[in-house]
C-alpha cells in the first residue's frame, strides 16, 4: 500500500475527512498536492477501506470486505496496528499502521455486524500463553485479531485494554461487590492481577476474536 494511503487511513480513523478540502486533509500528512490526495482517498475507497458519502459530507474507514482482496474470496486483509503486551501494561498503543495481515477467510469468520472493524496486534509477553482463542493459545510472537466495535464484553472475555494509555490484554472480569475491574493474566508463570477502580484511565477497546499463530518449524 502506498504511503500516502496509509496515512489517509490513520487520520480517517480520527477524524471525518468528509468535513475537511483536500487541501486540509493534504496538511493531516503532509502533502501540498490536493489531486495526489483525491487520487489516493478514491483509490482505498477502491479497496473498499473507506466509505465516501457525498451526500452526508462523510468519509470514514470501513470493515474490511471479506470477498475482495483475492478473485476467489479467500484473503482478508487486516491492518495491524502494531505491539500489546500480553504482561503488565507496558506498551503505548499506537494506532499507526505498521502493515497488513493477509489471512486466508478459513481461519478467521466474518463479524456479525457489517459494519464491525477488525484489526491485528502482535503479542509481546507470556502473561497470557494458557489463554485459549479458538482453541489456539495466546504466546509471545503471535498475532491476535480485534474486533474494536465490539466493547459488549462479559466475564471470562479476552479483551484489549487501554490503562493510562498503554494497551494489554488480559481476560475480564466484573467484580461488582467490591466495584472494581479485575484483569487477570492465564499463564504458565505467576502474574498477579490488574485492579481497576471505574473511575480510573481506563477503557475496552475491543474483545480478541482469533489467534494467529507464529510459524514454528521445529
Amino acid at each position: 500500500m502506498h504511503k500516502i494511503q496509509e496515512q489517509l487511513l490513520k487520520v480517517a480513523q480520527e477524524k471525518n475527512l468528509g468535513q475537511h478540502t483536500l487541501r486540509e486533509i493534504g496538511s493531516f500528512i503532509g502533502e501540498k498536492s490536493p489531486q495526489k490526495v483525491k487520487h489516493h482517498l478514491l483509490q482505498l475507497q477502491a479497496k473498499g477501506l473507506i466509505k465516501i458519502d457525498r451526500a452526508k459530507g462523510m468519509i470514514k474507514k470501513t470493515r474490511q470486505e471479506w470477498e475482495r482482496m483475492s478473485g476467489n474470496g479467500k484473503l482478508l486483509t487486516i491492518p495491524i496496528l502494531g505491539a500489546v503486551n500480553a504482561g503488565p501494561a507496558q506498551i503505548f498503543a499506537e494506532t499507526n499502521i505498521e502493515g497488513f495481515l493477509r489471512i486466508s477467510s478459513s481461519l478467521l469468520a466474518p463479524p456479525k455486524a457489517k459494519e464491525s472493524r477488525l484489526f491485528a496486534l502482535k503479542v509481546v509477553g507470556p502473561s497470557m500463553n494458557k489463554a485459549k482463542i479458538g482453541g489456539k493459545y495466546i504466546e509471545d510472537g503471535d498475532y491476535v485479531v480485534v474486533n474494536v466495535d465490539d466493547k459488549n464484553v462479559k466475564n471470562g472475555d479476552i479483551v484489549l485494554s487501554i490503562i493510562d494509555g498503554m494497551a494489554n490484554i488480559k481476560k475480564f472480569f466484573l467484580d461488582k461487590n467490591n466495584s472494581q475491574v479485575v484483569l487477570m493474566s492465564e499463564s504458565t508463570k505467576d502474574f498477579p492481577p490488574i485492579y481497576i477502580h471505574p473511575n480510573d484511565n481506563f477503557m475496552i477497546n475491543g474483545k480478541v476474536v482469533q489467534v494467529i499463530k507464529k510459524p514454528r518449524f521445529f
